[in-house]
């Protein structure tokens, strides 16, 4: 079924998400500073390209330095970018069909708000990473 759904994914609007994201970070690897950014962004694209069977989980031992990019992303990128989301979740919940797409697509709001500090991992793995890291 995650395949079904990837396959859909991509044509109705997966494929253009994905593209604005290694846009941005194409733009980020302009600058040595911005970098980190544009490794971030490179990180979501490939992960908004295929989101289905995939979690979000929280990188062990992220600190004060994820925390700093996180709000320097989310005024600069991040805000932008969600709103973007919220306006394909809209597009894509009119059909039935879109319906899980558009739930897919709200629930890559936290990690394109705040990507540093997170770690994308397949689904059968989050469940180990969740407890080894977070106990």
């Amino acid at each position: 079924m995650g395949v079904l759904l990837n396959i859909i994914w991509v044509l109705f609007g997966g494929f253009w998400l994905a593209l604005e994201y290694a846009f941005l970070g194409v733009l980020g690897l302009i600058f040595i500073v911005t970098a980190p950014a544009g490794f971030a962004a490179f990180r979501i694209a490939g992960y908004v390209i295929w989101p289905f069977g995939r979690s979000v989980v929280q990188k062990p031992g992220a600190g004060t330095g994820s925390l700093i990019m996180n709000v320097v992303w989310f005024f600069i990128a991040g805000l932008w970018l969600a709103i973007g989301h919220l306006f394909t979740a809209a597009a894509l919940a009119i059909t039935i069909i879109g319906i899980p797409l558009a739930v897919a697509n709200l629930k890559l709001i936290p990690i394109t708000c705040f990507p540093f500090g997170k770690m994308i991992v397949n689904n059968r793995d989050a469940y180990r990473y969740v407890v080894l890291y977070q106990a």
